[in-house]
């Protein structure tokens, strides 16, 4: 008799074993989802400091005519009334400059001869 409640007993800590490292909220389980947990807070914080550049720049585009002012030159191209605009084209690359073949020879000279 002692023999089988021994046993009984075994078996019942054997499986008590078994569902705790491989159990549905076993050991394996939480160290899942403490990684879950660890990466999501990892996420949470890069998204606060997103959210906090985007609180600054409405603070500043709310009280800060500088702010505004340098989102309507860069974004929109706007210019005060009194200044000049002027504006730099690169040529492209391979594209041959005005008054030169591609050589470089200059064609007005080629023209005279």
């Amino acid at each position: 008799m002692l023999r089988w409640v021994a046993l009984i007993l075994l078996a019942l800590l054997l499986a008590l074993g078994v569902k705790l490292w491989a159990g549905e909220w076993g050991f394996r389980e939480i160290a899942r989802l403490q990684a879950q947990i660890a990466e999501q807070k990892a996420e949470n914080a890069k998204l606060q400091q997103r959210n906090d550049q985007l609180k600054a720049d409405v603070e500043d585009l709310r009280n800060g005519k500088d702010a505004i002012e340098e989102r309507a030159r860069t974004e929109l191209g706007l210019i005060k009334p009194d200044e000049i605009f002027y504006q730099v084209v690169e040529p492209a690359p391979g594209e041959a400059k005005v008054g030169t073949d591609k050589a470089g020879a200059d064609k007005s000279r080629d023209a005279q001869h």
